[in-house]
């Protein structure tokens, strides 16, 4: 069977399982979701099996066992109509094709040069905002306190930071990415936790701190590819500001309403 059959099959697969997860009982969804996470790591090794090496194993899996998970998780918030559910599960099979096209070329890149590891940073980029765009808008609709805000949103950050500022480089060590994103994770989370004192809906708080992640991403990965240019920061800082004011407004037209 070629890649590109394996990438289909395992995209449909987890689309099928989607479906399943959110047809169980509630009391049933969490554990459900527990097994579609090593369903998606299983499969996602299994078609990349041959192109796996070392790291590859951990890091360059992250984001295809990630990502349906943070889908089956913004799932359960989504409207009952029919129609809504129907094309999510649609889109997601479709990106998730691109995703493990994705994650194919980072795997391929770690030996040799490829052509297309520009496109494949691109669509990654992409994909890890997303994620990280759905579990806070999840970890947000817990109502937790503020500490375990900032928690949650850490040990979520941390995975899709660590994948993303090593895709930029797809070597075979990860030590130095790791300390990007570790960093990357402390400021996000404590983010999340100044944000859990405002009176903030859930859908402008994942904003926030997607719009964190794509600036913190976005910089670190120009950083280790040594064109982080000053003009490339005001760029970046300049995106964040126009976000941070529109929320801003918003909170406090809802403050004073």
């Amino acid at each position: 069977m070629t890649k590109r059959r394996k990438f289909l099959l395992v995209s449909l697969l987890l689309s099928l399982g989607l479906l399943i997860v959110q047809r169980l009982p509630v009391e049933s969804r969490y554990s459900a979701i527990g097994f579609f996470a090593l369903s998606a790591y299983l499969l996602t090794a299994w078609s990349l099996f041959k192109d796996l090496h070392g790291i590859n194993w951990m890091v360059n899996l992250i984001l295809p066992t990630l990502y349906p998970v943070s889908v089956a998780l913004f799932y359960f918030l989504l409207p009952q109509a029919a129609v809504t559910r129907t094309l999510v599960v649609i889109l997601f099979a479709i990106s998730m094709y691109a995703l493990l096209l994705t994650v194919n070329i980072f795997a391929v890149a770690t030996t040799r040069t490829i052509q297309l590891l520009r496109a494949a940073r691109a669509v990654g980029f992409i994909l890890s905002i997303l994620t990280a765009a759905f579990l806070f808008h999840v970890i947000f609709s817990l109502r937790v306190a503020g500490w375990l805000v900032g928690l949650l949103t850490f040990v979520v950050s941390l995975p899709i930071l660590w994948q993303g500022v090593w895709s930029y480089v797809a070597s075979t060590s990860v030590k130095r990415e790791f300390y990007y994103a570790l960093v990357g994770a402390v400021v996000i989370s404590e983010m999340a936790i100044a944000l859990s004192f405002w009176l903030i809906d859930v859908p402008l708080a994942s904003v926030v701190l997607a719009m964190g992640t794509y600036v913190t991403l976005g910089l670190f990965q120009h950083d280790i590819e040594e064109r982080l240019f000053s003009r490339t920061i005001q760029e970046y800082l300049g995106f964040a500001s126009i976000v941070f004011v529109v929320v801003t407004i918003a909170v406090i037209f809802r403050w004073t309403r």
